[in-house]
């Protein structure tokens, strides 16, 4: 259990720190810069998965669920967070992409047929005033918000579809496979975004940024969090992505070589009480028990039961 939670600490750590470093890509071609760092990552993640054990290849089914994290847990996710760094303080875009356990657990036991904790909905209330203590201190327009929050969405989408294939394949090929997925994805995409007439050579800032994206945003810390989140399930594990905004705003200061907003770093504290308090009646939902039900998302809880929730992954990143 402890190795379970400090490697899903460890991974939510390091998402945290590089939404702020993505800044450093902001002159780079978004979707294109994507495409190589997950190249990159999947070249690594196949050559581990051949070690691996397991499974080899996934069902027809498998396949739709990798499609469908890549597309919107990888490469949604990190086009987002590029798009909104210009238009928000990194801050705010880490604290909005840090509701996704309260997002996880509104969602999660209404997709079993149960209905959510008056806890959880509270501690939603509280995340909320604290997003908005974040945005109202710090800088941040409609573009910088609503990509915010297509990230987030694509955060709880990315715990959410992992945890439906895990089980059978393992973090390895889920990470590799997800990753290899995305670069098709994102390079289609830089089609009518219209980045082909700006692919470039990295500069050597870059390239050093888009490689620590690359193994250790990537490989790194989805095999952390894939690992953990695998052992602890969506529910638990899903609390600890509210660390996220705290590594969020302790990269940024250290990156501008000053001491936060005071208001940013009292709405990140208000943001971390409410996920404290949503996050604390949560327990996991009951183990898979056959394997048939290892690729699905966990059964519905007994009825007398509390309300169970929860993610999310990345990313991080994703």
């Amino acid at each position: 259990m402890k190795v379970s939670v400090l490697l899903c600490v460890f991974g939510m750590a390091i998402v945290g720190s590089s939404v702020s470093l993505s800044q450093l890509l902001l002159g780079y071609p978004t979707l294109t810069g994507q495409a190589l760092r997950y190249a990159a990552a999947a070249a690594v993640l196949l050559l581990i998965a051949r070690r691996a054990p397991g499974p080899a290849r996934p069902t027809a089914r498998e396949w739709g669920i990798l499609t469908a994290l890549a597309a919107t847990g990888l490469a949604a996710f990190n086009a987002c967070i590029l798009v909104a760094l210009p238009h928000a303080d990194a801050a705010v875009v880490g604290t909005v992409i840090g509701a996704a356990p309260l997002g996880l657990a509104l969602i999660a036991p209404l997709a079993r047929g149960v209905r959510p904790t008056y806890r959880i909905v509270a501690a939603a209330a509280v995340v909320v005033a604290g997003t908005a203590l974040v945005q109202g201190t710090g800088r941040a327009d409609g573009t910088g918000l609503l990509a915010s929050l297509g990230a987030l969405a694509g955060e709880v989408l990315f715990s959410l579809l992992a945890a439906a294939v895990l089980p059978r394949l393992g973090a390895v090929r889920v990470a590799a496979y997800s990753c290899a997925l995305a670069v098709p994805l994102l390079l289609l995409a830089a089609v009518p975004a219209g980045e082909v007439p700006r692919w470039r050579v990295p500069t050597a800032t870059e390239a050093v940024t888009l490689g620590y994206l690359a193994l250790m945003m990537t490989v790194v810390a989805f095999l952390a969090w894939f690992t953990g989140l695998r052992r602890l399930g969506v529910e638990r594990a899903g609390m600890i992505v509210g660390l996220m905004p705290v590594a969020t705003l302790v990269t940024a200061a250290v990156q501008a070589g000053r001491w936060p907003d005071p208001g940013q770093a009292a709405g990140v504290l208000v943001v971390a009480a409410g996920l404290a308090v949503g996050l604390t009646g949560v327990r996991p939902s009951p183990p898979v028990a056959d394997p048939a039900a290892a690729t699905r998302l966990p059964a519905r809880p007994p009825l007398s039961g509390p309300a169970t929730a929860e993610p999310a992954s990345p990313p991080a990143t994703a």
